[in-house]
């Protein structure tokens, strides 16, 4: 897989898909045959929770070989200096992809600048190979959230052959600096517009929340740090015959594996149904996390840390105000009713 080239990487969509580029950076995967045709697939996608540009595309070769392939980047934004989630994205797959054992998409070329922090990410087309990308508002059962948290603690236990997570300096501790991402006043109005129709009085308070999330910050910074998604809601997910797999690892992080495990189960499922599954479901993951070899905690103290942890979740979507209304609203009523089930800011002291 290439990381290094002697171009300079493209900052447009035109450029990242121009035949001279492609040629240099998909040498290794043609056997140095140069690109012919590059044929758009889809039209141009925006992700609109972090606006990176995604494009599906297939190269042909001089040599006859065609591949589908995807990329993603912070494209045509001239003014617009790389942020911390694109780098920790790339990062992952050209560090960690190929030594961790859960399922994701392929890298094929991942060119990145270190003075800069800009890169662009090359994938294989998973769509090409018959996945199917789970929405965000997809109806999910307990049975499909199993096998997503089996992902999950798979990636959870990479630490047992990537070495210690605290090694891996460019991960960072998200929930250390998200609490300052809006200010307060600015998050009360946000619980205040639409989405609250679907949260709870009490967990409409901006300040309770932003206390609770600093408490939890405090907690989860003593537990045993683990490498984690840090966003693994169903939009974040696709499934293939084997089972499911995880994308968009652009808030990939050091953290306590609670964070994962609460925000995941309360996103997918509907209230009612986290309700009557979750503790069967956070079983199921931590009997799977200690056959992979992970050190997680008894059941009790578990659900206890859970319990804590759902504030994470919650908080991500009520600062969330680019991605389309009704996954908004879907998200923050699921996750707000979790803080108020388990009355987590009460556990966290707030």
């Amino acid at each position: 897989m290439l990381e290094k080239t002697a171009l300079s990487i493209p900052r447009t969509l035109e450029g990242a898909l121009d035949a001279d580029w492609l040629s240099e950076i998909l040498a290794p995967v043609a056997s140095g045959a140069r690109v012919a045709q590059v044929e758009l697939v889809d039209p141009v996608q925006i992700n609109q929770t972090i606006k990176a540009t995604i494009v599906r595309f297939r190269v042909g070769f001089e040599n006859g070989q065609s591949e589908a392939l995807c990329l993603k980047g912070y494209l045509d934004r001239p003014d617009e200096k790389p942020g911390v989630a694109g780098m920790r994205e790339t990062r992952f797959y050209r560090d960690l992809a190929g030594r961790v054992a859960f399922r994701h998409p392929e890298p094929v070329a991942m060119p990145y600048d270190d003075q800069t922090d800009f890169g662009i990410r090359y994938m294989r087309d998973l769509k090409a190979q018959g996945a199917h990308f789970c929405s965000a508002l997809e109806p999910f059962d307990a049975t499909r959230t199993a096998r997503s948290l089996e992902q999950l603690a798979t990636l959870h236990a990479s630490y047992l052959t990537l070495g210690p997570v605290e090694d891996l300096a460019w991960t960072g501790r998200n929930i250390d600096w998200i609490a300052n991402v809006v200010p307060v006043e600015l998050l009360q109005g946000l619980l205040a517009d639409e989405r609250s129709v679907g949260i709870p009085e009490a967990q409409r308070d901006a300040h309770r929340l932003m206390a609770a999330l600093k408490a939890l910050n405090a907690v989860d910074e003593k537990r045993r740090p683990f490498l984690i998604h840090g966003d693994c809601h169903a939009g974040n997910l696709f499934e293939i015959a084997a089972g499911a797999g995880l994308i968009d690892f652009e808030l990939v992080q050091r953290g306590g594996w609670s964070l994962d495990v609460a925000y995941h189960i309360n996103a997918t499922l509907p209230v009612a149904v986290a309700e009557q599954e979750e503790r069967t479901l956070l079983r199921h993951y931590l009997e799977t996390a200690r056959r992979l070899g992970s050190e997680v905690p008894d059941d009790e103290e578990a659900w206890a840390e859970y319990r804590m942890s759902v504030v994470y979740g919650y908080f991500l979507w009520a600062i969330t105000r680019t991605v389309d209304r009704k996954i908004i609203d879907a998200f923050c009523h699921r996750l707000s009713h979790a803080v108020a089930r388990h009355d987590s800011f009460r556990m966290l002291g707030v």
